[in-house]
């Protein structure tokens, strides 16, 4: 029997099937409205499907937007190490009109194209599958790395998750990323503190992180991960080396039920949260077309 969210359509790509590239849309200002829609969006397609991991999500959902909307070009690449927040990834691909809403509508279902983690390929912007934490970060330094020897321009970008940081992996790939001084790297920490089964702090603690990884000859920048303006400042090119954007973040943000709590790492929204979140934004809800 298949498992529920990792098999595909009929007609669709088989896994390990080669995309086709994703039609380039330029980066440009993030429109007012959208980032509410999008958010309106994520949470009703986790209602929809049921499922969970939807504080990590809403954590991560603004740094994710800003990225792929005001600073992905032609020449640059995205990956999400924290794949756990692969349904911020497809409404944000959405929100740039390259995922389908027939798409959204699938999320995590028999047959979907967008399962829990985000699939190797088959989909467009999507080039690894990150399903274990700490495998990210080695792979965005492969892509930074093959950049720089073939001579070509633009910058890698790697959103990883605060509770990773407790990998071997990714501190291993840390010391290559530095030790080959890849400036064309940025590597941003979702930083809600709260991991699977507690606190960062309590789980093993890392406080402050951006003390830490500066030891490893990293430019280290911090910003509140929910205000834009404090993103486009910390994510300007760096100097010589990678740059790590520790972004202060609260693990279920715009959900009332859910801002800081751990349960919002596993459990799905109940339609009580889902409604009192919708409630929290004035007006009707935008679209895409409006926003």
């Amino acid at each position: 029997m298949a498992r529920r969210g990792h098999t595909l359509r009929a007609g669709s790509r088989p896994h390990g099937a080669i995309a086709a590239p994703a039609p380039h849309v330029a980066p440009a200002p993030l429109a007012p409205g959208l980032l509410t829609l999008a958010r309106w969006r994520l949470l009703a397609m986790h209602r929809d499907a049921g499922v969970g991991h939807v504080g990590g999500n809403l954590s991560a959902l603004d740094a994710m937007m800003l990225v792929h909307h005001e600073m992905l070009g032609a020449s640059d690449r995205f990956v999400l190490s924290k794949g756990h927040a692969a349904g911020a990834l497809y409404v944000t691909l959405w929100s740039r009109g390259l995922i389908a809403e027939a798409d959204l509508a699938t999320f995590h279902a028999d047959g979907t194209r967008l399962p829990g983690h985000p699939p190797a390929r088959g989909l467009p912007g999507i080039r690894f599958g990150t399903g274990s934490l700490g495998h990210g970060l080695p792979l965005a330094g492969g892509l930074a790395l093959a950049a720089r020897l073939q001579g070509r321009d633009g910058r890698v970008f790697c959103l990883t998750s605060d509770g990773e940081w407790q990998e071997g992996s990714t501190f291993e790939a840390l010391i290559f990323c530095a030790h080959q001084r890849l400036a064309n790297l940025t590597i941003l920490i979702d930083y809600n503190r709260l991991q699977g089964f507690g606190t960062t702090e309590e789980v093993a603690s890392l406080d402050p992180i951006g003390r830490v990884l500066a030891g490893f000859d990293v430019e280290i920048r911090e910003a509140d991960g929910h205000d834009l303006a404090a993103m486009r400042r910390a994510l300007t090119p760096g100097t010589d080396r990678p740059v790590v954007v520790v972004l202060h973040t609260v693990k279920g943000h715009g959900v009332p039920a859910l801002e800081g709590r751990l349960d919002s790492h596993y459990l799905p929204l109940t339609e009580d949260q889902v409604r009192e979140a919708m409630l929290g934004v004035t007006g009707s809800p935008p679209t895409r077309e409006s926003a």
